[in-house]
């Protein structure tokens, strides 16, 4: 009996790309913890690291700590910069006075953030060697995708519309992950003034991909369970990219109180908001999120000053495990997210999908 389309397309994939099981974790800057890592690529998926606010020692470091747990593959995520954000002093004043309500006070540097140099962090990608380097926020210059592509690295770009896909696939991408906007964390849209207008569902954007680009499809937002990943496949993925799901793991050491609070989570318990950074991205509902929201509050800084701005506030709430102030991104799948090792959730995953399809 020959093989069904989804199954063959996957097989195809992990094939091509050294896998045993069609999922990737999400490179997650706030939870990719090398354990998680670790345990996803044991499983015989692909581990995965978000390198936004890393320093290139930093970077080798985890490669290093991973592939001394593992064989198996994993890759570094880098976003393509932002340009530099324009500051107001007045408006960020009032921001530090809103955050004062929900943490500790803000001093007036808080807003100062510097970010990793991105040309030496892509420096140390390449020295790391991963099997996979993607992008979010837009897409590589060619001449880092030449430097890669030199070295045998494969690059997988991260897209929200069709037309970013047709882009990623015209710049030389060898496959594209289609982020639906019921993914948890930042929009990855590389057109920040549409990020939040441009809201297409994986449901519809899956197979609008897979019928633009010639190159592998990855699905990511809103998968936590086999039926969803079994939905994706039939849609037109050869892969799915999972970030939530993994969250309630314990390799992914992320703070009880919002490990809980994703476990609790319905769908519309979630909100994009662009209130912790500055960029939008989905999070858990919180009272400060609701309240930041709010009439009664002032706009958020750009990028990344109010990341900077909201730190204080941040950190303060991880120590004290108050998911009120935590940065408790979830996907609107999170509810479906279970409190298991995350090889079990990998091996579950794939498990139910095959019986689906």
């Amino acid at each position: 009996m020959p093989q069904r389309p989804a199954l063959a397309r996957t097989a195809a994939f992990c094939e091509q790309f050294n896998l045993r099981v069609p999922i990737l974790m999400a490179p997650m800057a706030s939870a990719c913890s090398p354990s998680l890592a670790i345990a996803i690529a044991n499983a015989g998926g692909l581990g995965g690291c978000g390198a936004l606010n890393m320093q290139p020692e930093t970077i080798r470091k985890w490669a290093a700590d991973v592939r001394a747990g593992t064989n198996g593959g994993f890759q570094f995520n880098l976003w393509i910069p932002d340009p530099p954000p324009k500051r107001d002093a007045a408006a960020e004043a009032a921001v530090r006075d809103f955050l004062a309500k929900w943490g500790p006070p803000v001093p007036p540097e808080a807003g100062n953030v510097v970010l990793p140099d991105f040309d030496a962090q892509c420096d140390a990608l390449l020295e790391a060697s991963p099997a996979i380097v993607s992008s979010i926020m837009g897409l590589h210059a060619d001449r880092f995708v030449a430097r890669m592509k030199a070295k045998g690295i494969k690059w997988f770009a991260t897209v929200t519309t069709v037309s970013e896909a047709k882009a990623a696939e015209s710049a030389g991408a060898d496959a594209v992950i289609a982020q639906g906007m019921e993914a948890g964390g930042h929009r990855g849209t590389s057109d920040l003034a549409q990020a939040e207008t441009r809201l297409v569902g994986l449901f519809s954007l899956v197979p609008g991909v897979a019928d633009a680009v010639k190159i592998p499809v990855l699905a990511t937002g809103g998968i936590a369970d086999g039926r969803g990943m079994a939905a994706a496949l039939l849609l037109g993925a050869s892969a799915v990219q999972i970030g939530t799901a993994f969250l309630r793991c314990p390799e992914a050491k992320i703070p009880s109180a919002w490990a809980d609070a994703i476990g609790k989570a319905a769908p519309e318990d979630t909100v994009i908001t662009r209130t912790m950074t500055g960029r939008p991205a989905r999070s858990i509902a919180t009272n400060y999120v609701r309240a930041a929201m709010g009439p009664a509050a002032p706009p958020p800084a750009p990028y990344p000053v109010q990341r900077g701005l909201t730190q204080p506030m941040r950190d303060a709430a991880a120590k004290a495990n108050d998911i009120a102030g935590i940065q408790a991104w979830a996907g609107q799948s999170a509810r479906l997210a279970r409190a298991e090792p995350a090889g079990e959730v990998v091996q579950r995953l794939w498990r139910e999908a095959q019986a689906l399809l």
